[in-house]
């Protein structure tokens, strides 16, 4: 299948296709119907063009035009859902990482976490789905596992700190929180901060 390489760069970034000139709100339209479908439990094998299409208020042809296939297509979703690649500023460990917590719970992707609950079992099942995936969230790491090195590196953060831990450490509550609401009595505002001070009262020098 090709659509790995249709769909995203080696970054993970959505690469422009050849010809006419895309429109913005059609494509917004059909991302959103695509994460729409999939926040309401359907699988990748139960979404189909028509779907997409009748949600987005778009013809198949438009589609079609944009994306070679479904899976190129729910892989640009969810591209979308995670947005642009973050830019920490290289001040601070401690405000880099809570600017990426935060990135990773905002827009698209707070309102569409149960589209990722729904596509976990998809990435199980499928390689070329997992792979796809891989690619785009794989960029993304790399830009927190860059900040945490850096902290070591100067000093902020312990010398002997487990980078790959400390990276799913950070992550996976906050994948919980924002997919599952695991637990509903933590208040949104001031979750990435909190999260960031606990793991670094472990982690700092």
């Amino acid at each position: 299948m090709n659509a790995m390489t249709t769909a995203v760069n080696e970054t993970g970034q959505e690469r422009k296709a050849p010809g006419r000139p895309r429109n913005a709100q059609a494509d917004e339209a059909i991302l959103d119907a695509v994460l729409e479908l999939l926040s309401s439990g359907q699988s990748v094998a139960a979404i189909s063009i028509e779907a997409v299409a009748a949600r987005a208020g778009v013809g198949k042809a438009t589609i079609y035009r944009r994306w070679p296939n479904k899976e190129a297509l729910i892989i640009d979703a969810i591209a979308a859902m995670k947005g642009a690649l973050p830019e920490p500023a290289g001040v601070s460990v401690r405000d880099d990482l809570v600017m990426l917590v935060k990135a990773n719970r905002s827009g698209r992707a707070k309102r569409f976490g149960k589209a990722t609950v729904c596509l976990l079992p998809e990435f199980l099942r499928d390689e070329t789905l997992h792979q796809m995936h891989q690619a785009i969230v794989e960029p993304r790491r790399d830009v927190m596992r860059q900040v945490l090195r850096r902290g070591v590196e100067n000093g902020e953060l312990r010398p002997d700190l487990d980078i790959e831990m400390t990276l799913l450490m950070i992550q996976g509550p906050s994948m919980m929180q924002n997919m599952l609401n695991w637990n509903p009595s933590i208040p949104e505002e001031g979750f990435s901060e909190t999260l960031i001070d606990a793991i670094l009262r472990g982690a700092a020098a």
